[in-house]
């Protein structure tokens, strides 16, 4: 009797099929155990609270679909079949969801309710069917790029997304990998239901769903410690770090989650980039709408890294990688596997990959300073989320540089909020100086804050974005000004033996305030932006963890007299130089200006 065949999962062979060791086993248990120490995983109790929130959104649905469905005049036996799901993906969907993560629900009604019954029925709807005070938030913003409901419900955050299909009726079984499903939509509504559709693609694509979402747990919370999880700024996403995962899980389709966590490392490492990262084959569908294809699309071959959706229509996950956010991630790699090597030598334990990054402590010297400023913490959540959304062009035009070596944004914004008496405070503010900031505010990253006009301004570009009046808030004023820094540490190329350093961005930083102040949103007097130099000694306290050694500023070298004119001209490298006073030191060589010095 012949052997039924083997699966083979992914687009090519499985590199190894081995069933795992006792010593892998034993590594997969320690990997378990520090996930756990990490608080990788939530309680019990919190995961149900998770469970119920849904139960109610899922009744909340199908009302909501019949209340519309009456008030359009439907027979109540067509009110009755109308039904109406929800379907989960991102991070709960895959299975590794942690505390305080957030809930991605898609919301799916039939052809008769629209995107515009969702916003006007279902926060009433939701609002009646809750228990008191179950309900801490809801803020919906219609005109985000994909239309979102943000929730806070029982402790819990819930991200709200709506789509309809083509179809009467919406029963409780409905499989949404259907691609018929997508017929009649428009783009808007295929990008709603895309993000449900890939992640339960994944899920079918890998061997064994346990190995992994731990492995997903440990790369995520890994690529998280060492700021290099940002879609926005040109790293990879959730959904790009889930792919590269399942696809190292079909290459090793026995294999303990520790050890695809090893894998992973390598065979990324030494992937054969820009060849495309995909769990199966590419596929044509029934909609005229544009597939990933660099054959025939030229903006497809210039994607450094490109790893590639599974589900119809197939897009490029990572189509904001850099130049270097490549040699980042690349080097992280590298570094990654040589950790986990020595993990399985009993050389490391699995806390040290963990670490955190060292992105201001010791990885650079020089950094850009790039603030963006309101007058209204309102006017501030749009504008600095537009800025962020264009730095990836900004970090371009440095690789461009040949004397950048690597041009490394980091992920998260610093927003500050400061009180100023006169035009020269504020001036100082505008361009970065924390000497001014209120007293009685902390500093807080943008993840922290997760503000919603923000968060849609920058994954979005803010093209859609409602621009608050200035002259409506009553507590605008002169005195308050509201920050949002980014930094991106720039590693210089050596210089050949006898040659002089020339650096001069000021050209790209003057490209880079245009293009964000050409948005039609920007509001002149109300929204600032200031791109400084700043060096490592510098940096703003608050950047740093507690704990954290600060850079300190090089000792006063003894400077010989010379005749040599070659010694006059000033490099970059001058400004390690303390001996230049600081008048001299407010125009680097570079053509930014530096950062005044924080307090």
């Amino acid at each position: 009797m012949a052997t039924p065949p083997v699966r083979q999962w992914g687009v090519t062979p499985p590199i190894s099929t081995a069933l795992p060791t006792a010593e892998e086993l034993s590594a997969n248990d320690d990997l378990i155990a520090e996930l756990k120490s990490q608080n990788n995983f939530e309680s019990p109790a919190e995961t149900e609270r998770r469970k119920q929130s849904l139960q109610l959104i899922q009744r909340v649905t199908i009302e909501f679909v019949k209340e519309v469905s009456r008030k359009k005049g439907l027979t109540p036996a067509a009110v009755e079949a109308a039904g109406g799901k929800i379907f989960t993906f991102g991070s709960y969907r895959l299975g590794v969801y942690g505390p305080g993560s957030d809930i991605d629900t898609l919301v799916v009604g039939p052809k008769h309710v629209t995107i515009e019954d969702f916003f006007s029925y279902f926060p009433t709807i939701l609002e009646k069917m809750a228990a008191p005070g179950m309900i801490e938030k809801m803020t919906p913003v219609p005109d985000a790029f994909v239309p979102i409901i943000k929730l806070e419900m029982a402790g819990i955050s819930i991200d709200l997304l709506y789509a309809r299909l083509i179809v009467p009726s919406v029963p409780i079984n409905l499989d949404l990998r259907n691609n018929d499903y997508l017929r009649g939509l428009d783009e808007k509504e295929v990008r709603s239901l895309n993000g449900t559709r890939v992640t339960d693609e994944i899920l079918e694509l890998v061997p064994q769903q346990k190995t992994f979402r731990l492995a997903l747990r440990a790369i995520k919370l890994w690529a998280q410690r060492r700021a290099i999880y940002a879609n926005i700024v040109g790293f990879p996403g959730g959904v790009a770090w889930a792919m590269l995962v399942a696809r190292v899980c079909q290459l090793y389709p026995q294999a303990t989650g520790s050890v695809i966590v090893g894998k992973f490392f390598r065979i990324m490492n030494k992937w054969a980039w820009p060849q495309p990262v995909m769990l199966k084959q590419i596929e044509d569908g029934p909609l005229q709408m544009k597939v990933w294809n660099p054959k025939i699309y030229h903006g497809d071959r210039f994607h450094l890294m490109p790893i590639i959706t599974p589900a119809y229509p197939s897009m490029c996950a990572t189509h904001n990688i850099s130049l270097s956010t490549k040699a980042v991630l690349l080097r992280e790699l590298q570094r990654g596997g040589d950790m986990v090597d020595k993990i399985f030598l009993k050389q490391l334990s699995w806390n040290d990959l963990f670490t955190r990054h060292s992105f201001f402590t010791s990885d650079y010297k020089y950094y850009l300073s790039i603030t963006s400023s309101s007058k209204t913490k309102e006017a501030q959540a749009v504008w600095s989320g537009l800025v962020e959304s264009k730095l990836r062009h900004l970090v371009g035009a440095l690789d461009r540089k040949s004397t950048i070596a690597v041009a490394h944004p980091f992920p998260k914004g610093f927003e500050r909020i400061h009180s100023v008496s006169n035009d020269q405070e504020a001036e100082a503010v505008k361009n970065g100086s924390t000497q001014y900031q209120s007293k009685d505010t902390k500093t807080e990253t943008t993840d922290e804050t997760k503000d919603i006009a923000h968060q849609a301004a920058a994954e979005m570009g803010a093209e859609d974005a409602a621009v608050p009046d200035p002259h409506i808030k009553a507590e605008s004023d002169n005195r308050t000004i509201y920050t949002t820094t980014y930094y991106i540490g720039l590693e210089l190329k050596p210089l050949e033996p006898g040659a002089s350093r020339s650096l001069d961005i000021s050209t790209d930083a003057q490209i880079f305030k245009s293009t964000c102040t050409s948005w039609t949103g920007y509001q002149p007097g109300i929204n600032d932006l200031a791109i400084t130099h700043v060096r490592n000694f510098d940096l703003p306290e608050d950047v740093f963890q507690p704990g954290e050694t600060r850079p300190v500023r090089p000792k006063k070298k003894v400077v010989r007299k010379t005749t040599d004119p070659a010694a006059q001209k000033r490099s970059i490298d001058a400004l390690d130089d303390p001996t230049q006073s600081d008048a001299k030191r407010q125009l680097t060589s570079n053509g930014i200006p530096s950062a005044a010095t924080p307090a």
